[in-house]
Formats: structure tokens, C-alpha cells, sequence
């Protein structure tokens, strides 16, 4: 493994920087690993070499030229294949929109690319975002490279082990119900979803589009800061899109890095203290992160959030109900793939051939429920009371933070698992987001920080703040990450 792949992205920006390296030089060093490991690994879709290194040698002839660039320019990153980019694929790991090149870029492409940071390719994930193993991939299963037998979470089991493998040190996922935060967790990476709304859902293919959330996948809680602060902010472009500046999340990593809490609250979830469900180890984990946060001089209490269980069953209403009504526009005439249309057949029987033949088994699952809670007679019945738990799990939140500054629990009740191990029993998968929904529910930002290792797998300490108070998040992460040397996400093992 070259030296140049062992950097965190900050050090890489810094390099490029002072002069000591070239953003070719280390586009090129990505890519030869890349070349190296993704056969093993399978965590693109896609790879863009030459777009990549065309942009690195633009921002080098740049830099040389005096040009001035944010603190990661140069540093490549992937992207979710969820995430539109111009002139690149984006297929959502889907049939439906395979081979299909976007006109246009999402909002925090732009911004990737206008902060000079070069695009290796595109990453893999769940078909449309739906599922939490990446198994559900049309186009195959990535590989955790902790454990080759092993997922990688999902759905941005992609980006996660991308970053993991050293194939990038930086990668952009999405978060639903938990999809950056779980694959973090289980591949001992940081996952970042920001405050609903902090960052623009522009150009993301839509899943549930009062969840969706775009976010970093990192090595490091301060690299993690230094993309959040090139993706986020306001965008006109999308109505959900918060008119307020991006918290001070670099800044709260520095601090959080000094290993200082002193005066922090941190409240410890009643409901979820017990473990029920989860692995001891994973449980062992946690508790050290939280002795380790203690140390550093946080005040800790138990609060109680009584609605946090109920949080799993209103995701599963209100989530696969929005995808229902998003996958709607899949319909053979107006986008993706269309079969069966011999002359003969009828607008309904082609819809109904595309639509069979485009999706896989765990979006069709979600459109049915979907469509079922928001048929006639029982959308008040499902869909409307999934909506007013939502609205309890948010006052929840709203109590815990009138006494504490942000909330800690696990990430996942379990390590990364093996292949095949919960396909066959939906709910045995979906309870891997059993602790990472909430936060979807609030909209409230929430980060995975590798807190220990449970039978030689990673597992994840997740902390919660309040709405737009990413940076109380990223100080506590940070502080946690000072506590361990070296960091886990440093004892990769090399899969070459």
C-alpha cells in the first residue's frame, strides 16, 4: 500500500497545499489502489481515471499559478451512486436506470468540483438506498474489507468500504434511516449525516424525500468537517434547503481533538440502555466510548426518549409510503428502462413488464407497503399515525436537549454480519437501523465514530444533537477520536 493512501485527506490537502505532493500524484496513487483491491472489495460502479486525473492536473496547474483553493483541494473523493453527475453514470444500483448520463450535476457536486477536489467514480449502495447490507445491489454485492465474508452496511456499504479499503479518503453516501452511520459503524469509518436540510438534496435521486440526507464517509472526524463545510450551506435550488450558514463544524473538531469536554451534557438514551437485541460486544464497545467521553470530562445522564420505540415501525410507514409515490415516475414513458413494448401490448402491460423487470425484490417489497398505507380507507389509519409518532419522537428529542447538549447510543445493535445471514427475514434487517432512525425522524444531525472492536469487527458510537448544532456532534466525535491511538480506522486489515 503506497504511503500517500495511509493519509488522511486533511494531510493529503495540506501536502498538495505546500507543494510536497501533486493532486496527480495522489489521484494516481487512489487509482493504483483502486486497481489493486476492487476486485475483492467491488465498491464502485463506476470509475472515472481520466476525468479524475484531467481535474488533478487542472487544480495542480492551478496552484502553481497562485490559484487559491479551500483546504481539500486536490484530495479526490468518491460519490454515491445515487448522487446525479454530469457526464458520469448514475444508476442507483438499479436496472431501471442502467446506462442512463445525467444532463446535470447535483448542488453538492458542484460544490465538490468547484473546491478542486478530483471524482475517482462512482460508488455502490442498496438499489435505490433501500436496504442495509448492499446485497440488494443490481449489480452485485460489495465486500467489507474487515472481513471479505462480511457486509459492509448499507446502503452506502459502498462509500464505506471504499473508504475503508483505502480507495478514497473521502467518499460522499447518503442517509435515509441510518445509511452513512451504519455503514461506518461496521467498517470502523466516521459516517456523517448532517441536520435535514443543511445540505442540499439537489440531484439526489429520490428515496424518502422528507429523510434523505446527503453526508461525508471519512477516515477522520476532522476530515469529515472539512467536506461537510464544501457541501453544505443554503441552496436555492431545493425548497427544503435551510437559508442558515454551515455550523461551525471544523472548528468544533479542532476543539473536540484537544480531548477537552469539560461542561459537555451528554444524555444517555433509557430506552436504549438496556442492549436488548444487540450483540455484548458491540455493548462493551459503546460503554468504553462512553467511559472514554467521561475521562475527557463530559457530565453524563440518563434521559428518557419513550417514544424511540416506536421509531422503527413509523420509519417503516412513512419511508417505503414516500417511495412509493417517488418510484411512481419510473413508469416506462417518462424516465429509465422500458421493455415489452412489441406494438401489441397495452400502456398498463408495459408499465407493469418495465416496472417487473426494472426493480429488484426490496424496492418492490417497499412500493407495496408503501401504496398499501396510502391507499383509501388507510392512509389515516397508517401513514397519518406514523407521522404523529414522528412528531412525539421529535418533542422527545426536544426534552433531552432542554437538559443535555447532544445524545449517545450505539450505532448498530450488531457487527457486519455475513452475506445472506437477514435476506431472508426482512425484519431482521431493518432492525439494524434500530438505533440510527430517530435522528431521521427529527431531522436532528448525527455522526458514527468507531468506538472499539467486538470479536475483531468494528463497531460505532453514535452521537445526536440538536437541529443545526452539527458542531456539537463533531466536537464530541473528535474528542472521542483523541482517545484512541491508533485510531481504528488506522487498523484496517490491507486486503491487497
Amino acid at each position: 500500500m503506497s504511503d500517500i493512501t495511509k493519509k488522511t485527506a486533511a494531510e493529503l490537502g495540506e501536502a498538495i497545499a505546500a507543494g510536497d505532493l501533486t493532486s496527480e500524484q495522489v489521484t494516481s496513487a487512489f487509482l493504483a489502489r483502486i486497481e489493486a483491491v476492487e476486485p475483492k472489495i467491488h465498491a464502485f460502479l463506476h470509475i472515472d481515471a481520466d476525468g479524475a486525473l484531467a481535474t488533478a492536473r487542472a487544480v495542480d496547474a492551478r496552484i502553481a499559478a497562485g490559484g487559491k483553493f479551500g483546504p481539500l483541494a486536490g484530495v479526490p473523493i468518491a460519490v454515491k451512486d445515487i448522487v446525479v453527475t454530469k457526464g458520469l453514470p448514475t444508476t442507483a444500483a438499479s436496472k431501471m436506470l442502467e446506462g442512463w448520463i445525467p444532463p446535470y450535476d447535483a448542488t453538492i457536486v458542484e460544490r465538490i468540483k468547484a473546491a478542486g477536489l478530483p471524482i475517482l467514480g462512482k460508488t455502490n449502495l442498496d438499489e435505490f438506498a433501500m436496504g442495509s447490507s448492499t446485497e440488494y445491489s443490481a449489480f452485485g454485492t460489495t465486500h467489507n474489507p474487515w472481513d471479505l465474508n462480511r457486509i459492509p452496511g448499507g446502503s452506502g456499504g459502498g462509500s464505506a468500504a471504499a473508504v475503508a479499503a483505502r480507495m478514497a479518503p473521502l467518499a460522499i453516501g447518503t442517509d435515509t434511516g441510518g445509511s452513512i452511520r451504519q455503514p461506518g459503524a461496521v467498517t470502523g469509518t466516521i459516517g456523517a449525516k448532517p441536520t435535514y436540510g443543511g445540505n442540499s438534496r439537489y440531484g439526489l435521486i429520490a428515496f424518502s424525500s422528507s429523510l434523505d440526507t446527503p453526508g461525508p464517509v471519512t477516515r477522520t472526524m476532522l476530515d469529515a468537517a472539512l467536506l461537510h463545510e464544501v457541501i453544505g450551506g443554503h441552496d436555492p435550488l431545493d425548497s427544503t434547503s435551510i437559508p442558515q450558514p454551515v455550523p461551525p463544524v471544523v472548528e468544533a473538531a479542532r476543539t473536540g481533538l484537544t480531548g477537552d469536554l469539560s461542561g459537555v451534557r451528554l444524555g444517555i438514551v433509557k430506552e436504549f440502555a438496556s442492549g436488548e437485541g444487540a450483540e455484548p460486544g458491540v455493548i462493551a464497545a459503546y460503554q468504553a466510548g462512553v467511559d472514554a467521553l467521561v475521562k475527557l470530562g463530559a457530565e453524563v445522564e440518563e434521559v428518557s426518549c419513550p417514544h424511540f420505540t416506536y421509531a422503527l415501525p413509523a420509519y417503516y410507514l412513512i419511508s417505503p409510503s414516500e417511495c412509493s409515490s417517488n418510484l411512481a415516475r419510473y413508469d416506462s414513458v417518462r424516465y429509465g428502462l422500458r421493455v415489452g413494448d412489441n406494438g401489441e401490448r397495452s400502456l398498463e402491460e408495459v408499465m407493469a413488464a418495465t416496472r417487473e423487470a426494472g426493480f429488484g425484490p426490496e424496492v418492490k417489497r417497499r412500493i407495496i407497503l408503501g401504496t398499501y398505507a396510502l391507499s383509501a380507507g388507510y392512509v389515516d389509519q397508517f401513514y397519518g399515525q406514523a407521522q404523529k409518532v414522528r412528531t412525539l419522537i421529535t418533542r422527545d428529542f426536544d426534552a433531552a436537549f432542554a437538559k443535555v447538549d447532544a445524545l449517545v447510543s450505539p450505532t448498530t445493535p450488531f457487527t457486519a454480519f455475513e452475506f445472506g445471514a437477514r435476506t431472508a427475514d426482512p425484519y431482521q434487517m431493518y432492525l439494524a437501523d434500530l438505533y440510527t432512525i430517530p435522528s431521521n425522524l427529527s431531522g436532528g444531525p448525527a455522526i458514527s465514530v468507531p468506538s472499539g472492536l467486538s470479536d475483531g469487527l468494528p463497531a460505532g458510537l453514535q452521537i445526536m444533537a440538536p437541529t443545526m448544532r452539527d458542531d456539537i456532534a463533531y466536537r464530541v466525535g473528535a474528542a472521542l477520536e483523541s482517545t484512541q491511538e491508533p485510531r481504528l480506522s488506522d487498523q484496517i486489515p490491507d486486503v491487497a
